[in-house]
């Protein structure tokens, strides 16, 4: 009898012969020009891939679009430069993926080839359905998809230049930042240089915090529309904490440096009369379902998810759309009032239990490891083992906002630490970065730009670690905010005298 999982057998044995086809690294002989058309393409026969479209486009720059299909239903496109630099850029995707993404795609006007997937299937990046009682598609997008991506772009790469990328690099935020992480841990020959930014790589212990959360925000599920933090909370709630916290950097700009050094005085906060909710004043109920964010989880005495630090939450796409809700374009078209709520009822269903109709309110937490072991061992990127990449001369890099709403800065900080206690030189090849006043993936009131690619490029390359980055923030083509950043746990410091809004201010 032919095994259902056939394909996926087939597609893990592919992974091991891709290698076979490529030759050692080495700078483009021919001036980074391509060696054979795009329309050519379309004529290769590679194992276990489908080229589907080679186009030239012109959008931007001059570039081959190629689509093409791996075994059974990981879609990817690449994007192949007319005058190419002789470097591979793959990019992440975000949430649950389901169409192509590639957090990189800018790239390719920059000279690089650079690719993306939608990690073995199609739909809404907020639903995670597809994954009902499917082994393949769970592996697919818990690693396997990113690799074969990688592999065979690099194939198609050496066929089109007739020459491998000298480097490569991969950059992702998010889920992206997870996928990053996977492939330091995983796969450390893909890549030579890695950024994770705002990683989601401990899926677990994330999907208990959203759900920890939305019990004490939405303790019935049959009333979506009232929370138990309302948006006068959260208004309320940024206001105190800037009112204890704002100047403790020596700048009153709505900007928290470091939010570990905020120590809430809950006293402060304004009480309702008689315990009766109103303007201006929180309820007991609602203090509770704050701390509770604030906290994290804890499960039998042990941290199993850090909180989110203060600051930023009544800023836009900040507490409402990603915690509190009810946002109603959520509701409207995926039926949930928040991200939280939504990706944390969609990974118990789906990724964990394949049950959909789960109950977030009845779940009994002390059974969360016992559950989820099987979803961890494809899911999580939380290995502290970076050796093989290290070895190999690999640069990583991590990024995190303070203000991220959507994965606490608190738990990417717990694991770089991680990494220092596992290996005392990690440095040499690692790099942690918090962003001031960012939220997830940028936005919020803090500078969030900077060249990352550039940054890892030039550590790998030119072995120069990037020491002091400096973050801008711009309105158009207008700096309208530059501060610098320097690796964990250095902060920059103001210098007490200059303008705030600019890097040179601060050492």
């Amino acid at each position: 009898m032919r095994s259902k999982n056939l394909p996926f057998i087939i597609s893990i044995v592919f992974v091991g012969l891709l290698p076979l086809f490529l030759s050692a690294q080495q700078p483009p002989e021919n001036g980074g020009a391509a060696c054979i058309s795009c329309e050519e393409i379309k004529q290769l026969r590679l194992a276990d891939v489908r080229i589907l479209e080679a186009t030239e486009e012109t959008e931007g720059s001059t570039y081959c679009k190629v689509l093409g299909v791996i075994s059974k239903e990981i879609n990817f496109e690449l994007l192949l430069p007319k005058t190419w630099n002789g470097r591979f850029a793959m990019g992440g995707g975000g949430g649950f993926v389901g169409t192509i993404q590639n957090s990189a795609r800018w790239s390719v006007h920059q000279g690089y080839a650079t690719s993306g997937t939608d990690t073995g299937h199609r739909g809404s990046g907020l639903k995670a359905d597809w994954a009902y009682h499917n082994m393949e598609r769970q592996v697919n997008f818990g690693h396997l998809a990113i690799h074969r991506t990688a592999e065979v772009s690099k194939v198609i790469i050496h066929h089109f230049y007739c020459a491998d990328p000298a480097y490569s690099y991969f950059f992702g935020c998010s889920r992206g930042g997870g996928q990053a992480m996977m492939e330091a841990q995983r796969y450390p020959e893909d890549f030579d240089g890695i950024v994770a930014a705002a990683p989601a790589f401990d899926w677990p212990a994330i999907g208990a915090e959203f759900i920890q959360n939305i019990r004490q925000i939405y303790p019935d599920p049959n009333q979506m529309n009232e929370p138990v933090i309302t948006r006068e909370n959260i208004q309320l709630l940024e206001k105190t904490v800037l009112a204890q916290c704002d100047e403790l950097d020596g700048v009153k700009d709505n900007i928290l440096n470091d939010p570990t050094a905020c120590k809430l005085d809950w006293s402060a906060f304004p009480r309702c009369p008689d315990d009766q909710a109103g303007a201006g004043c929180f309820t007991k109920q609602q203090l509770r379902a704050i701390q509770t964010v604030y906290d994290g989880v804890h499960i039998e005495g042990k941290g199993i998810y850090p909180g989110f630090p203060p600051g930023c939450e009544n800023e836009p796409l900040s507490w409402f759309r990603w915690i509190v809700g009810p946002d109603e374009e959520l509701i409207k078209g995926l039926q949930i009032p928040s991200l939280q709520f939504g990706f944390g009822t969609e990974m118990f269903k789906y990724l964990v239990f394949q049950d959909p109709d789960w109950d977030y309110t009845a779940y009994d937490f002390t059974r969360l490891t016992e559950d989820t072991r099987y979803a961890a061992s494809y899911l999580n990127a939380t290995s502290t083992d970076y050796s093989a990449f290290k070895a190999r001369g690999g640069k990583l890099i991590f990024t995190h906002g303070w203000a991220d709403p959507a994965l606490s800065a608190l738990a990417t900080i717990q694991h770089y630490e991680a990494i220092g206690k596992a290996d005392a030189d990690f440095m040499d090849f690692t790099r942690l970065y918090l962003l001031p006043g960012v939220l997830h993936c940028g936005g919020g009131p803090g500078p969030d730009q900077a060249d990352w690619l550039q940054l890892v490029r030039d550590w790998v390359e030119n072995d120069r670690a990037p020491e002091r980055v400096t973050l801008t923030k711009k309105e158009g083509d207008r700096v309208t905010m530059s501060r610098p950043v320097f690796p964990y746990p250095r902060k920059a410091k103001y210098d007490g005298k200059g303008d705030p809004n600019v890097a040179g201010s601060y050492n």
